[in-house]
């Protein structure tokens, strides 16, 4: 199996001159698939951060871009989202041991630091609003042209990234560093995630104007881990610590007994999306159990809603036509999508498949797995003999169980593997009826999506966010907030 620490020992640019010579085939083992797709996928996303990266000529240093497409459609800016989402995947492959990756994390940082100061549409830093802004010009300008906004989900992500590269920067000493450079950043974002999660925005794929689960599930993380970052500090989070249980609370309302409802808002959908997906492995914790509170990937709630989803795009894409419940398919975002004809997104599909190898990585860390009456439907779909139960390790049922649940999660990546051209580039979506790639190339998430699927697959897992600490539901709701102080980062010497 592909180790990544390999990485390690290559120099940026010893990367980019062998990455030639690896080939792509679809008709290779996926083990082999994967090793290959793995290194083209880290460098896909190095081209397109400035100031070096190959595709993005023109972004200033740590600008992510979120792909290299300035036509049809122009997704040549930075969106908080994309970028913080591609950070953590950079984060934790430093922290795993790639050190080529630190400069540039941090000068990520640094581009960070100076995009929270940008007045732009959504307001300004004064009273926190511009954070809510979702995207910039690659240069560090304010974009004014019509956009959905807000979007609250892109300051709790940054907020996660930097906490992981803040915690280990900790664990070596260099509180003073942290204190300093990612601090200022991280309090801004969390007093904002306190001030504001009770309000409107639009959702993770810019449409829809209500509550996201997506949104919600990230803001309670950053809460969690930023109570406790702050504490390592000797810093205060008073608004974590008094609005992170009632953020959990809300987050129970879109659970309607089968599935998770994505967005709370009158938009015409059944509320089957990729978001809740990408949502339960945005909130893994390797160190949880299988919570329905946080909805962990291995949680009942968590792959009854799998089963849904996935089933919601077995009989709309033609390349899904033959495959039988139990089986494999491409996802996209929703049933219903229409942009861009619709089609399955290399991300979402990845998504299915890792919130399957998170389960995995829980089941076997904690030496059991349950089949109840809410999950008992998924696993049925997988082996016919499935039964409502609690089945250790040691036993045949087990074995059986998670074996079939691993061959499920194989064969998204094997979709993936199908429909990826033979230079390794990834697309944001392929066809829905024939698998060539479509819409914008060379996508900074969709390259960030397979490394994050295949170092799960690997066992390769982050550090803890602290969810069984932070999973217990008020008994009680309330739409409350914590008005939040805001101050222009700056970001000294590393």
């Amino acid at each position: 199996m592909f180790n990544a620490l390999a990485l390690a020992l290559l120099t940026p640019g010893v990367l980019s001159s062998v990455l030639h010579q690896i080939p792509v085939r679809r008709d290779s083992s996926l083990s082999s698939f994967i090793q290959s797709e793995y290194t083209l996928s880290l460098q896909g996303v190095l081209n397109n951060i400035g100031p070096d990266g190959s595709k993005v000529a023109g972004a200033s240093s740590g600008v992510v871009v979120a792909s290299p497409s300035k036509v049809n459609p122009d997704y040549f800016y930075t969106w908080t989202r994309d970028g913080a989402l591609t950070l953590k995947v950079l984060v934790d492959s430093f922290i795993a041991g790639d050190s080529s990756l630190e400069s540039t994390i941090q000068q990520y940082i640094d581009a960070e630091a100076q995009i929270q100061a940008v007045a732009n549409p959504s307001g300004d830093l004064s009273d926190g609003a511009g954070l809510g802004e979702p995207k910039f010009e690659v240069n560090i300008t304010a974009f004014t042209g019509d956009w959905g906004r807000p979007q609250r989900d892109g300051p709790a992500l940054r907020a996660t990234a930097l906490i992981a590269y803040g915690n280990h920067l900790v664990s070596k000493g260099e509180e003073s560093t942290v204190k300093s450079n990612i601090w200022p950043i991280v309090e801004n974002d969390l007093n904002y995630v306190a001030q504001y999660w009770n309000q409107t925005g639009y959702d993770l794929w810019e449409e829809i104007l209500g509550s996201s689960f997506f949104t919600l599930a990230s803001q309670h993380r950053a809460l969690v881990e930023g109570s406790a970052f702050a504490q390592t500090l000797g810093e205060s989070c008073t608004g974590c610590d008094s609005q992170a249980p009632q953020v959990l609370c809300f987050l129970q309302d879109f659970w309607n007994g089968t599935s998770i409802i994505s967005n709370l808002a009158d938009d015409g959908r059944t509320g089957l999306d990729a978001n809740s997906l990408i949502s339960s492995i945005q909130t893994f914790d390797p160190e949880a159990a299988c919570d329905d509170s946080t909805f962990q990937p291995c949680s009942a709630r968590a792959l009854s809603n799998h089963k849904l989803v996935v089933d919601s795009f077995r009989s709309i894409y033609t390349v899904n036509s033959g495959k039988s419940a139990g089986s494999a398919v491409a996802v996209g975002r929703y049933a219903e999508d229409v942009y861009q004809g619709g089609n399955p997104w290399y991300l979402c599909t990845l998504a299915a498949a890792e919130q399957l190898y998170d389960a995995l990585y829980q089941w076997n860390k904690q030496g059991s797995l349950e089949v109840s009456q809410t999950s008992l439907s998924f696993f049925q779909a997988l082996t016919i003999s499935a039964a409502i139960g609690n089945y250790s390790n040691s036993s045949d049922t087990y074995s059986t169980l998670t074996s079939a649940v691993k061959t499920y999660a194989d064969g998204f990546v094997s979709i993936v593997q199908e429909y990826t051209p033979s230079n390794g580039s990834l697309a944001e979506q392929f066809s829905r009826d024939n698998g060539t790639p479509l819409s914008a190339g060379d996508l900074t998430w969709s390259y960030a999506a397979f490394i994050t699927a295949a170092d799960r697959r690997n066992g390769t897992v982050p550090s803890s966010w602290g969810s069984s600490t932070a999973n217990t539901v008020p008994s009680q709701c309330s739409g409350s907030s914590a008005t939040g102080s805001y101050t222009t980062p700056s970001v000294g010497p590393w």
